[in-house]
């Protein structure tokens, strides 16, 4: 029994090692809204579509052009930008200090799981929406496309341990880092911009799972 475990402490090791040699890069996610089509159009208009402001890293997601408030119950949140393409589903992401700015207290989550999610007001140039939940604390997580999964041994739903700003005063680890896998992504480790800070991290910064 000694043996076999002294084995697969070794062979834990070895993979350790392995993954920390791979960088992870850094991307910064500001507060943003994610929109359905229905309410899209409730908030800029029945003819408006979402205008490109810049691409993402993963693949099919882009910035837009279109701006709105998000008003709580405390406060409201001007020039949150949406995040593209429409979703089946209308969400917003933003930091622990946004929430109490806002008066909210969402939950931590993984995008989509939006049960028992605080609601909030949407407001756009030409209408509101009052979504009943959708406000959430983005889990921090890393997206892996299956040839990098693949070559780190990472499962899809695994939780992982991450250094970020190796090196630096700021170097932080990040505990139980979420791992989401599909041919659709690109590998990138997504951070709300409080975690990153605490990390003294700027996008594309290298990060290693440990």
């Amino acid at each position: 029994m000694e043996e076999g475990l002294t084995k697969e402490i070794v062979e834990e090791l070895k993979l350790r090692a392995e993954r920390s040699k791979t960088p992870v890069p850094v991307g910064i996610s500001n507060r943003h809204v994610h929109f359905t089509k229905e309410d899209f159009k409730a908030v800029f208009g029945a003819d408006a579509e979402p205008v490109l402001y810049r691409q993402l890293r993963q693949p099919g997601f882009f910035a837009c052009n279109e701006l709105v408030s998000v008003e709580g119950p405390k406060g409201t949140l001007k020039n949150v930008r949406m995040i593209g393409p429409y979703r089946t589903y209308t969400q917003i992401e933003v930091s622990l200090g946004d929430a109490r700015a806002l008066g909210v207290e969402p939950p931590i989550r993984d995008s989509g799981k939006l049960e028992n999610t605080p609601g909030i007001k949407i407001i756009g140039p030409k209408g509101s929406v009052e979504i009943k939940k959708g406000v959430i604390l983005s889990k921090r997580h890393i997206h892996f496309h299956p040839k990098d999964a693949e070559l780190m041994k990472i499962k899809d739903g695994t939780e992982v341990r991450v250094r970020c700003g190796a090196g630096t005063e700021r170097e932080t680890v990040y505990e139980r880092v979420l791992c989401r896998v599909s041919d659709k992504f690109a590998l990138e480790l997504h951070l709300d911009v409080e975690e990153a800070n605490a990390a003294g991290l700027k996008n594309n910064d290298p990060a290693y799972i440990v």
